[in-house]
């Protein structure tokens, strides 16, 4: 099967009562036992998590010896805005260790979230890697190093002992991997099944450890107080959950439950919408809908994004 076959029509968003626009992908839960309990596509086809994969990376580095608080632990497994809050949080990482922002490889950017973007063009500022979503992971990957007496000079590469102890950490949690690449801030993406992305997060989230406590305290950190994953996490207090570039989210709850889902074309607007409906099919009191944004037209909702999947 071709990634082309892997998916099916899993959203649609209408606008002034007429359907514009139809989402595919592929999405699947995992029941507590570990069974696919619901699916829609192909649940084994093979995806980049893209930053979906920053939990297992997180974990991986609280298993070399890293720790933090659970608010830097957010910022760890956090695609951030790039706030004055989530810059703050990620400064301490590296003050903790003894470094500053010189520190991070990753590639420098804007603020994610626009009125943070305006805020330091305002004042004068430039791209940086601080602001960068990614810094808090990167943040992390050299301290990391810092304590195991690693270079943080090329720690990057797929190769450095950091990136080795978080691909073995990953082929743990996830099963084989298929293929390494190179993700939007310069580390190591990985290739795995959507089902071994929801796998990872059913075992983190069971688990009760430092990841899935961060994640489900603090999902503001791990995104921002308007991301599908928050709004998720709000609706399922107890749950943990990521958004990835390219169309992807994956969400895990203590019993061992997760879904994970992948966009086809890697829009993302559907993907958290997609991943609620799934999860309301399985039983799960969630408004799946309410996950989404609104489709606007000059300025107000126009329009909605529904699921054509699962019980949302």
């Amino acid at each position: 099967m071709t990634i082309a076959d892997a998916f099916v029509p899993v959203a649609i968003t209408d606008r002034s009562g007429v359907d514009e626009s139809c989402h595919f992908g592929a999405v699947v839960v995992l029941d507590p036992d570990g069974d696919v309990a619901f699916c829609a596509g192909d649940h084994d086809v093979e995806i980049y998590p893209r930053s979906s994969m920053k939990p297992a990376q997180a974990d991986a580095m609280l298993g070399g010896g890293w720790t933090g608080t659970p608010e830097q632990l957010a910022l760890a497994c956090a695609s951030h805005d790039g706030s004055p809050v989530h810059l703050e949080v990620v400064r301490s990482i590296l003050a903790d260790a003894g470094l500053d922002e010189s520190a991070l490889g990753n590639t420098p950017d804007w603020p994610l979230e626009q009125s943070a973007a305006e805020a330091v063009i305002a004042a004068g500022a430039h791209r940086t890697a601080l602001f960068m979503n990614c810094s808090g992971k990167h943040a992390t990957m050299v301290a990391t190093c810092l304590i195991n007496d690693w270079p943080t000079e090329g720690y990057l590469h797929p190769d450095h002992p950091l990136q080795l102890l978080i691909t073995s950490r990953v082929e743990q949690l996830m099963g084989t991997v298929a293929h390494i690449g190179i993700d939007g801030c310069g580390a190591p993406a990985h290739v795995v099944s959507l089902s071994g992305l929801a796998r990872s997060f059913a075992t983190l989230a069971h688990d009760r450890g430092e990841v899935w406590d961060a994640m489900h305290r603090f999902p503001e950190l791990v995104g921002g107080p308007d991301r599908a994953s928050a709004r998720l996490v709000a609706q399922l207090p107890d749950a943990m959950a990521k958004e990835g570039a390219e169309g992807v989210f994956a969400a895990g709850l203590p019993d061992g439950t997760a879904v994970a889902v992948k966009i086809a074309d890697g829009a993302a607007r559907a993907a958290g919408v997609v991943a609620a409906s799934a999860l309301a099919a399985v039983g799960h009191d969630v408004d799946a809908v309410a996950i989404g944004d609104p489709i606007k037209g000059h300025g107000r909702s126009v329009g909605q994004l529904r699921p054509l999947v699962g019980g949302g």
